[in-house]
């Protein structure tokens, strides 16, 4: 009954309702078989680094996908599909809300400072100014734009109260380090490559028990599944045979 649901709404572009929601990252929340990319907003990639207030390294991913799960704390959430995700592969866009909260979720976490406004029309900036403001969440450490992250930009601006400029080669060499952390769970390197572009991808990512895994030391991305890294752009690596441990 409940794959009949999703599957009415996103034919006729419906809510799709339930109680169990599993939360990916920070802006990815997957409902049943499908998985819904928040709209209007960027957030942090579960991997993402990022520099605390006191000037300390923080797996910022994991703590506003955690933040995320306290503020749905097990509540239904029911999301709008608004069609096909264009940047992420087989993500749909959401126009997602908890039961109860008159705001949809995009904007509950741009206004408490787990996510930028990503809106083409600035419906968050407002939300987004104010939590810069109040030094929430995010913006009382130091952070790089998730889109920055993503194509491992290290010459992105600084965001947050705890940024220095005098410091800011130190800050984006934690942020974006030669050999990241996995976030527990996540076992698949991602690794970008230009090679990669010739068949539409942005890198290659390898499995455990891939010949070349051991070798990838300084990959650029962790996943927790290859559906994950598909999503982030990511295609297989050409050596690694479907029967490699994930």
């Amino acid at each position: 009954m409940f794959a009949v649901i999703v599957m009415l709404a996103l034919l006729v572009g419906g809510p799709a309702l339930a109680a169990d929601v599993v939360v990916k990252d920070a802006a990815t929340l997957q409902i049943g078989n499908v998985t819904y990319r928040l709209d209007g907003i960027d957030a942090s990639e579960l991997d993402q680094r990022c520099i605390n207030e006191f000037a300390d390294p923080s797996a910022c991913g994991v703590e506003t996908r955690d933040a995320v799960v306290k503020l749905i704390a097990g509540r239904a959430v029911s999301c709008r599909d608004l069609g096909p995700d264009p940047m992420f592969n087989g993500r749909r866009v959401g126009a997602c809300t908890i039961a109860g909260d008159s705001l949809g979720l995009s904007q509950r976490l741009v206004q408490a400072g787990l996510a930028l406004n990503a809106d083409s029309k600035g419906r968050f900036a407002a939300d987004e100014a104010k939590a810069k403001d109040e030094r929430l969440s995010l913006w009382k450490g130091c952070f790089v734009a998730p889109t920055s992250f993503r194509r491992w930009d290290k010459t992105a601006p600084l965001l947050g109260a705890a940024c220095r400029d005098d410091r800011k080669t130190a800050m984006l060499d934690v942020m974006f380090p030669d050999m990241p952390p996995a976030p527990d769970g996540c076992t698949i390197k991602g690794k970008l490559a230009k090679r990669a572009r010739l068949t539409g991808n942005v890198g290659v990512y390898q499995l455990r028990g891939c010949p070349s895994y051991a070798s990838l030391e300084k990959p650029n991305r962790w996943f927790c599944s290859e559906d994950d890294a598909k999503a982030a752009g990511f295609r297989r690596a050409y050596n690694c045979r479907a029967g490699a441990k994930r």
